[in-house]
């Protein structure tokens, strides 16, 4: 390895098989030494192969598995400096409705995972001041009908996240927040196309409905979240710590309750 490609930090993705943490991958991948994690195998590699980055195939929910992922970054690139928590999943159930199962596979795979990912990533963190950014969601913030087990996973990355900026910052680790709204990944086509099926409603309809009473008035690109993503990993933000950043097209500021007077 030349020196140059040895002095670029090394950024480990979670949930980067597609959407969100794919971009962050390709946007990264100039500057930066990435390893991308996810479960479909043959969709990582392809991604691998597009951007360069280190394809490591895993089920983050396994402790076992986020120690190892961690310890083959080291091993092949020798240090961390940045960790990008984005693995996630959606399930749209009423809570009384919903089988503890369902609860219990979203909260592992949106919190524990993240948990059992920082968990074993910070002490490599901290030997390089290293940054986490943390990808939770809009609904974080304000919830949507039947999102009681995802907005509650969400919304319990971001106060993870803040408590480690508070107890890591004084070490020189940052961790920050994204929230991302309406981003049109696989994620969001999958959601919106059962929507479709269950209302008889086209799905591009329902993207429009979506965002009519956001200020920017459209749905954005996965780059659009990748973007400050990136961002919060460089120095330039070295004094941005235990922020919560929204990405939504301003829909956070949007008070429903006003609509009536555009």
């Amino acid at each position: 390895m030349n020196s140059a490609v040895a002095e670029k930090p090394v950024v480990l993705i979670t949930g980067a098989s597609s959407g969100i943490g794919a971009a962050t991958a390709a946007m990264l991948a100039p500057t930066h030494r990435v390893a991308i994690v996810g479960r479909r195998a043959e969709q990582l590699g392809s991604i691998a192969r597009d951007t360069g980055a280190m394809p490591l195939a895993a089920d983050i929910t396994d402790s076992a598995e986020c120690e190892r992922i961690v310890e083959q970054t080291i091993a092949a690139f020798g240090r961390l400096d940045g960790l990008v928590l984005n693995a996630g999943v959606s399930r749209s159930t009423r809570l009384a409705d919903m089988p503890l199962d369902e609860w219990e596979f979203v909260i592992r795979t949106n919190l524990t995972s993240a948990f059992l990912v920082a968990k074993a990533a910070i002490p490599h963190l901290l030997k390089t001041k290293g940054a986490i950014v943390s990808v939770s969601s809009l609904s974080a913030l304000r919830t949507s009908q039947g999102f009681a087990a995802y907005s509650a996973s969400k919304a319990g990355l971001v106060v993870m996240t803040q408590t480690i900026a508070r107890d890591y910052g004084p070490e020189g680790l940052r961790a920050n927040v994204v929230c991302p709204g309406w981003i049109r990944t696989e994620m969001s086509d999958m959601e919106m196309s059962e929507y479709s099926e269950a209302t008889g409603t086209d799905k591009e309809e329902l993207f429009r409905r979506a965002v009519e009473h956001v200020p920017a008035r459209r749905v954005a690109q996965p780059e659009e979240a990748a973007a400050p993503i990136a961002f919060l990993l460089t120095q330039q933000a070295s004094y941005i710590n235990g922020a919560v950043l929204s990405v939504d097209g301003g829909a956070a500021i949007v008070d429903v309750g006003t609509l009536l007077f555009g």
